[in-house]
């Protein structure tokens, strides 16, 4: 006798994926689409899976009709603007059972070996990638579907080549102040220390803070979507300084939700993690700086199936100390109240990117537009 699911009411059979090891293996918390997280079992690049897929009848002494049984392990990105289309980069297929019947509870063994992982998984703002084993019971109306997702993370060893990052920004006859970051390349427990020197002092400044920003690009050519989001804001300094003058900058990066750096992953998305360093002076004019940092993943032990090149930088590094840069202006700080609009005299300036430089307006310094309260 035959069970059959009128209309796709329940199911006729349970579907579980046992992984080998899964008593020891380590778990890691991976965020979900509705900003929760869960936890899943961690994998690494060059990793093998493998475990048991049991299916449970639910009415013993009935019998499954199937056209095949199947174990995927699939590494996919979906982009949220595009829902309909999954862009799958690893799709690996072992068929476990030949169309026929199932009379009893069963169970099949599986192995990936070796599998490529090569990215790590990410769920942001507009996208989503994502590793996960699926077991399709192949049948004539409704096939029996089960997906259990996995955590991938990729390990980077130390970058052999880490410049420190010091710069003077400022603006014309007013202010200058040269920072300094003691490197380039953080993991992700690491500590930013560095240190800010007034040089030159002319307007009241108010206060001083420094932030983390991600930045998450999606898409390519017209449709490029970019979302920034401050994941950590200090206020380093309150109160006006002084010329020679040094304020201390010390960031732990252990208590926040990061990721490695990711640069154009499969020619979908790109995130990048940035230093804002504003100023805000006592008319609530904002003058900020952005520099582009690289966050990398420090395994916990040295994993001889993996050797990662470290990621190339394109930070500034000593060479770039005798410059004198412009302060930027900020028409709407990121994740923060909208400030002011500017006085019918000026116009507002576009946003620029990190890497955009204001013209030079002498050889020594380079001008600026300010935010007017």
């Amino acid at each position: 006798m035959i069970e059959v699911s009128f209309f796709g009411f329940g199911q006729s059979a349970e579907i579980d994926i046992i992984l080998d090891g899964a008593a020891t293996r380590r778990t890691a918390e991976v965020k979900t689409e509705d900003g929760k997280k869960e936890r899943l079992f961690l994998f690494f690049d060059g990793e093998s899976i493998s475990g048991k897929v049991n299916i449970t009848l639910k009415r013993p002494g009935y019998k499954l009709e199937h056209q095949g049984i199947k174990i995927e392990f699939l590494g996919q990105i979906e982009l949220y603007y595009d829902r309909g289309n999954q862009h799958e980069f690893t799709s690996l297929v072992k068929e476990l059972a030949r169309p026929g019947e199932l009379h009893h509870n069963t169970s099949y063994d599986f192995d990936f070996n070796q599998v490529e992982k090569p990215y790590e998984v990410y769920t942001g703002t507009n996208v989503k990638l994502r590793y996960f084993l699926r077991v399709t019971v192949v049948r004539r109306l409704t096939d029996l579907v089960k997906e259990v997702d996995l955590a991938v993370h990729t390990l980077s060893s130390y970058p052999e080549m880490n410049s420190s990052i010091k710069m003077e920004v400022g603006i014309e006859d007013s202010l200058h102040i040269e920072f300094e970051y003691n490197k380039s390349k953080y993991h992700l427990k690491d500590v930013i220390v560095g240190k800010i020197y007034f040089l030159l002092v002319r307007i009241k400044i108010r206060h001083m803070e420094i932030a983390i920003i991600r930045r998450e690009t999606t898409g390519s050519g017209p449709n490029v979507f970019n979302e920034n989001e401050t994941i950590a804001k200090y206020e380093i300094m309150d109160g006006s300084p002084v010329r020679g003058e040094s304020i201390p900058i010390r960031v732990f990066l252990a208590g926040y939700d990061l990721t490695p750096t990711m640069r154009d992953i499969n020619k979908k998305f790109s995130v990048r993690y940035y230093l804002n360093l504003v100023l805000v002076d006592e008319e609530e004019r904002r003058y900020f700086k952005q520099q582009e940092i690289t966050l990398w993943r420090k395994g916990d032990r040295i994993r001889k199936s993996l050797q990662m090149a470290p990621v190339p930088v394109t930070t500034p590094t000593n060479g770039e100390s005798d410059q004198v840069q412009a302060f930027e202006k900020i028409p709407t700080p990121v994740n923060e109240e909208p400030s002011l609009e500017d006085s019918p005299t000026e116009e507002p300036a576009p946003n620029p990117a990190p890497s955009e430089e204001i013209p030079r307006v002498e050889s020594s310094a380079e001008g600026v537009s300010r935010e007017d309260a």
